[in-house]
């Protein structure tokens, strides 16, 4: 299957909690309360921004206030019980003395580009390239399989095997062969 085509005309990067996020007033997402993300067109660009708002949000980075209702409402499929347990878990051991809800901080990852497995109107399945900082000042990259499905009027990840983003995840040289965020995926 031919990639579908994704155009970044009026796509706008803001500032999430430190990562970089696209934006489109045509795909969305349309609704951004409470720091969540919903409302994705049902086209190719709507589930890749669906796929980037929800993977991100669905992290313990931004404490329980945004990846429960997240996970609850935006992730579907048999591991998703078990991708919220382990997100509360790994909440509750990385916040210390942080008041039981708050963000654990700023984020410090780019992401940088993606790759279709494939897409219809009802499925989509992509790989979403990440960076961040590593050990001695190296910057390490990683590639995340996310899956997607249109449901109740909107696009849905389905939960990576295992409820673990790191199951879905493996370690890349570079970003090369991906198509690439434009400014890198950085705000504009």
């Amino acid at each position: 299957m031919a990639a579908p085509p994704v155009s970044f005309a009026g796509v706008t990067w803001r500032d999430y909690h430190g990562v970089a996020l696209p934006y489109s007033a045509a795909d969305g997402p349309r609704s951004t309360a409470g720091d969540l993300a919903s409302g994705f067109a049902r086209t190719p660009s709507g589930a890749l921004l669906a796929a980037v708002h929800v993977a991100v949000r669905a992290n313990a980075q931004w404490g329980p206030k945004v990846f429960e209702p997240t996970i609850t409402k935006q992730v579907i499929g048999p591991d998703t019980s078990t991708l919220l347990a382990a997100t509360r878990q790994l909440y509750d051991k990385r916040r210390g003395k942080l008041h039981d809800g708050a963000a654990l901080g700023r984020a410090y990852v780019v992401l940088e580009g993606f790759r279709w497995q494939g897409y219809s109107p009802d499925t989509a399945s992509l790989d979403l390239v990440s960076a961040g900082p590593g050990d001695s000042d190296m910057t390490v990259r990683a590639v995340t399989r996310i899956q997607l499905q249109w449901q109740d009027n909107d696009w849905r990840v389905i939960a990576p095997p295992g409820g673990t983003w790191g199951g879905a995840a493996a370690s890349i040289a570079s970003a090369d062969g991906y198509v690439r965020f434009p400014n890198g995926g950085s705000r504009s």
